[in-house]
């Protein structure tokens, strides 16, 4: 009996690792865990660009990639911050936490340095996004004095009108813009995006927007822009972006604006330098020979009368 009892006692005082088999089954650790979500992370990161954007979807504009950038940059900032608040927490509850036989700390009032430390380095935080944040938005907002394609917006309850002002026609009763024009109506259930108004734009080639309404507050946006700008009735905005890849997408208004906001939606085509040259000139001739055909059934009806 006395030798089973130490068998059992010297079993107990057996090593971990011993009683699983040797070191070889131990657990991955800690490190082992770090290791593999580093891996986790670094694989999603590489198979999905989803991750890395942190959720924005894909700019497809030169603005709308430094929208992105700081958006990235900000998380990037935050994670560390969090890393190294939680960081000094774990370190303070693992080394620093009561033990028997350890008298408590000396508590003091008052630590002038540590004290100064977390007032000033968040001001210099702040200071620093602040810094990006004005840089990025200043290059978003520019206005250069020359774009190589303009396009005048209309918001109106509950469509769009698109006007491309360097291209001229014109100036009928079916086109009294006098310069291209593409008209469309609100989405319907029955039609779906076919009636909607289309915008087309080039790549590679800055577009500015100018935007007016007509009746009630609209907001102009386009999902892969990465923003949007108010269409105020009486307060022209203005904005301009240089698309980078081509695609076809939805665009909508964003402020409520009444019974049919939700309807109030447009078509966005960004195609190449070329594309978008033959498209803008044959709008161009198609507009024009509806002028003359309105002219010349204006003229016939007068000679009847």
């Amino acid at each position: 009996m006395a030798s089973s009892l130490a068998g059992s006692l010297s079993l107990e005082r057996q090593p971990v690792s011993s009683r699983n088999g040797g070191s070889g089954r131990r657990g991955l650790g800690w490190r082992g865990l770090l290791l593999l979500a580093a891996v986790a992370v670094g694989a999603t990161g590489c198979t999905s660009t989803t991750f890395t954007r942190l959720g924005m979807p894909v700019p497809v504009t030169k603005q709308g990639q430094v929208i992105v950038n700081l958006w990235q940059g900000s998380w990037l900032a935050a994670w560390a911050v969090g890393a190294l608040v939680w960081g000094l927490i774990v370190w303070a509850i693992i080394f620093h936490r009561k033990r028997a036989g350890r008298p408590a700390p000396h508590q003091v009032r008052y630590n002038l340095p540590i004290e100064m430390l977390y007032t000033v380095v968040p001001f210099i935080m702040v200071g620093i996004l602040f810094f990006f944040t004005a840089r990025d938005e200043n290059y978003v907002d520019a206005l250069p004095s020359r774009a190589d394609v303009v396009v005048n917006v209309i918001g109106y309850q509950w469509s769009w009108q698109f006007q491309y002002p360097q291209y001229k026609v014109p100036t009928t009763v079916a086109t009294p813009t006098g310069v291209v024009t593409m008209n469309g109506h609100q989405w319907s259930p029955s039609l779906g995006n076919g009636q909607l108004p289309e915008l087309v734009i080039p790549t590679n080639e800055s577009v500015r927007f100018n935007l007016t309404s007509t009746d009630v507050i609209h907001s102009f946006w386009i999902v892969p822009f990465e923003f949007k700008r108010d269409v105020i009735p009486g307060h022209p905005n203005h904005f301009q972006v240089t698309p980078t890849r081509t695609g076809f997408f939805i665009g909508r208004c964003t402020e409520l604006c009444g019974l049919y906001h939700s309807r109030m939606l447009f078509k966005v085509r960004i195609v190449t330098p070329a594309v978008f040259r033959a498209w803008i000139h044959a709008q161009q001739q198609a507009q024009v020979k509806a002028a003359h055909a309105a002219s010349a059934q204006l003229s016939s009806a007068g000679s009847t009368s």
